[in-house]
């Protein structure tokens, strides 16, 4: 009799709940943790570091370490080929994947780290692909990732550096994202795309506002500074500049809280990959 090869007792045990990510991290047979993520019809399967297919293009940790490398020893005769196109696709996706798992299990650095690899990859693509429509494709996508990015970013600052550290990220990730949106709306969907940006502007304000009240946080350096410098109140706001370069060079802050309660992470509207 043919060994049993289907997955049935796994999906049976583990429901899909259609508009959540639903994910988990497992320990495989030869003990190394994986990340699982239930999809409709079945399970995603995905390794916790490096790229997460567990693949190693051209020896190197991800493709993108690939085409790095291809691109330095090539110079300017470095082309993006049609392959090269496609296993972009895949990573692309493969990561959209493990950092969406990563922000549905509050695993706040990993998701990060999978954000700013898909960044960079937009970059390299961005600066080496020649159909535009190609690159496009991947571009419209920037606010998102930009908007997951913050989220994590300033997450994982609540416990390492505090909440107005927290808050400052959030601001700076706004506006990122209204940069990235620049280029963005440019087309026939500008409407759409406009609201979208609102809808995760607002996001990241509610998320900034819940930092704000569960810390009884006040208003952050960055914010005193701003006013000061429109009031024209110079001496005041070249202090607040001393004391935001000192804490910037890696003096501890003063102002860090044991966490309360979780604030909510939600997904912008329905926009996939």
């Amino acid at each position: 009799m043919t060994r049993r090869r289907d997955i049935d007792d796994l999906t049976r045990n583990w429901a899909f709940k259609p508009g959540s990510v639903t994910a988990r991290l497992v320990q495989a047979r030869d003990e190394r943790e994986v990340l699982q993520m239930r999809i409709d019809l079945g399970v995603l399967q995905m390794e916790t570091t490096g790229r997460p297919d567990g693949q190693t293009p051209g020896g190197m940790e991800t493709y993108l370490d690939y085409l790095i490398f291809r691109a330095f020893h090539e110079g300017e005769h470095f082309e993006l080929t049609d392959e090269h196109c496609s296993e972009v696709d895949r990573e692309f996706l493969q990561y959209y994947h493990r950092r969406i798992c990563w922000l549905a299990l509050r695993r706040f650095d990993e998701a990060l780290a999978d954000a700013d690899h898909t960044l960079m990859l937009m970059d390299f693509v961005a600066a080496h692909a020649t159909d535009s429509d190609w690159i496009t494709s991947h571009e419209q996508y920037r606010p998102f990732v930009v908007f997951q990015r913050t989220q994590a970013v300033s997450l994982s600052c609540l416990d390492k550096e505090g909440p107005e550290a927290s808050i400052e990220e959030i601001d700076d990730g706004i506006r990122h994202l209204r940069v990235a949106c620049t280029v963005w709306n440019r087309d026939e969907d500008e409407d759409d795309r406009a609201a979208e940006l609102e809808d995760m502007i607002a996001q990241l304000v509610e998320l900034k506002e819940w930092v704000r009240e569960h810390y009884r946080l006040g208003r952050t350096l960055d914010e005193r500074l701003a006013e000061a410098v429109q009031r024209e109140q110079y001496e005041l706001a070249a202090r607040l500049r001393d004391e935001i370069a000192r804490r910037r060079a890696g003096e501890p802050r003063t102002n860090k809280n044991p966490r309360t309660r979780e604030p909510r992470t939600r997904e912008p509207r329905n926009r996939s990959l």
